[in-house]
Formats: C-alpha cells, sequence, structure tokens
C-alpha cells in the first residue's frame, strides 16, 4: 500500500511519542526525518547493495563516542524510508509496527548499539 507523506510522517511521529519518555530524554542532538527512498551514498554508506531494503538510516555520532570535543556539531539524523517501509506493510497497523521497531533500531545506533549487538538482542 502507499500512503500519502503528510500521513506517514504524523505515523512517525505517533510512534516518537509512544516511546518511552526515557528514551525521549536522552536522545541528545539528533533529529528524525522521512525520505522517499534511501540514495545510493545512503546504501552504501550501511553496506548495501543498490537493490537492498534498507528501512532507517542513522548518521552521526553515538552517545558512546562522544567526548569533551564534541560540540557545535550539526545534529545526528535518523532517516526513515517510506517506500521500504512501505512495502514491508499490508494496512496501516503493520506499518505503524514497521516504523516503531525502525525507529527503535536506529535510535539504538544512537545510544551505541552496534548492528552486530542488535542482531544478538533480536532488534
Amino acid at each position: 500500500m502507499r500512503w500519502e507523506s503528510s500521513r506517514f510522517e504524523e505515523l512517525v511521529i505517533r510512534a516518537l511519542n509512544s516511546l518511552p519518555e526515557w528514551v525521549r530524554e536522552h536522545m541528545d542532538n539528533v533529529e528524525v526525518l522521512v525520505a522517499p527512498w534511501p540514495s545510493p551514498d545512503q546504501l552504501a554508506a550501511a553496506g548495501l547493495g543498490r537493490n537492498a531494503l534498507l528501512l532507517g538510516l542513522y548518521e552521526g555520532v553515538p552517545l558512546t563516542q562522544r567526548g569533551r570535543g564534541y560540540h557545535l556539531v550539526p545534529p545526528d539524523r535518523i532517516t526513515l524510508f517510506q517506500g521500504p517501509l512501505e512495502l514491508q506493510a499490508r494496512d496501516e497497523e503493520t506499518l505503524i509496527q514497521a516504523i516503531r521497531r525502525t525507529i527503535i533500531h536506529e535510535i539504538a545506533h544512537h545510544f551505541g548499539f552496534s548492528e552486530e549487538h542488535l542482531d544478538q538482542l533480536n532488534c
């Protein structure tokens, strides 16, 4: 199914607002964006080929790697890709679940979890 971009963004906001307050409080200097599809550069940054299905991407400096020199830095970015997420959904409820799962995964990267660690946790 295909959703209007404004409705998709509403669902992203809803998913962010559903996160526990402690998660939102600890997110520091990070913005959540929506893009239709990942760019070739974003796929390459994620270590994926051109035809890979990338649902979300964290770009930035994880909280665990920030030191004294971390200041005046542009915000980290969590980008959710509408097209790939829509391909995962058969209805709005499964889309909401996919968005929330992807946001949690990308926030975990912001908190310093590696892809390998998230795989071990089945996240």
